[in-house]
């Protein structure tokens, strides 16, 4: 009997980790076959699914994600559904200085936005530094359909999912996210710093960084009370 691969796979909540535990003759094409089973990849992606949280950029570390990660990540979310293909997902993707020019335009909008009563300073350079604090944070914008086939919620929901897949996948690579859709997203400026198409809205930013925060408890109440089986 062929002996066992001179690895085994430990998943453990963000992170996939090979271990060597000793010496074999079975190549490590084995392990990939077992893995690929219909069982594991259910558990795997359960797990993935159960352990996904929001994780905050003041969490964050300075290590910075690699692009070609990010492209991984990227083309996950461009297999998200979509009716008719039209594929509205865009992604504006902004990373170093321009992460200082974010905050400060989203400092400045909150600030003309406010009071001078209902002004908060604190949130002010809370909203400043926010950006600054990511590896990356991804403009989610959608682009509606030319000939409009389908309608704008079904383009929503798929730009929602494909935002979904990049999240899941962060998560298995131990990245933090934190989806935020302040109201100054519509702003002619926040438009004007993504550019903007004429026929593309954004629907919020997508904080990302790496992160050591411990695995955090489900806050979810039970699913039953929220199915109804016809």
């Amino acid at each position: 009997m062929l002996t066992l691969s001179l690895f085994y796979v430990c998943i453990r909540v963000n992170e996939i980790q090979l271990i060597k535990v000793s010496e074999t003759t079975e190549s490590l094409k084995t392990i990939t076959m077992h893995l690929n089973s219909s069982l594991e990849k259910g558990l795997l992606s359960t797990q993935i699914i159960r352990s996904r949280r929001s994780i905050f950029p003041h969490s964050y570390t300075n290590k910075k994600i690699p692009t070609t990660l990010l492209e991984e990540l990227l083309e996950n979310a461009n297999h998200a559904p979509t009716h008719r293909l039209t594929e509205p997902w865009r992604f504006k993707v902004i990373a170093g200085e321009k992460l200082g020019t974010l905050g400060d335009l989203l400092a400045m909008l909150y600030k003309e936005k406010m009071s001078e009563a209902t002004f908060s300073e604190m949130k002010y350079q809370k909203t400043a530094q926010k950006p600054r604090q990511c590896s990356h944070v991804l403009a989610i914008c959608m682009e509606r359909d030319v000939q409009e086939r389908v309608p704008e919620w079904e383009e929503i929901a798929a730009t929602a999912m494909a935002v979904h897949n990049i999240w899941l996948s962060a998560s298995a690579y131990g990245i933090g996210a934190y989806w935020s859709s302040p109201s100054t997203i519509e702003s002619l400026a926040c438009r004007a710093f993504l550019n903007l198409g004429e026929r593309q809205r954004c629907l919020g930013f997508l904080f990302m960084g790496y992160h050591q925060m411990p695995e955090q408890p489900t806050k979810r109440g039970p699913i039953q009370e929220k199915i109804e089986w016809l």
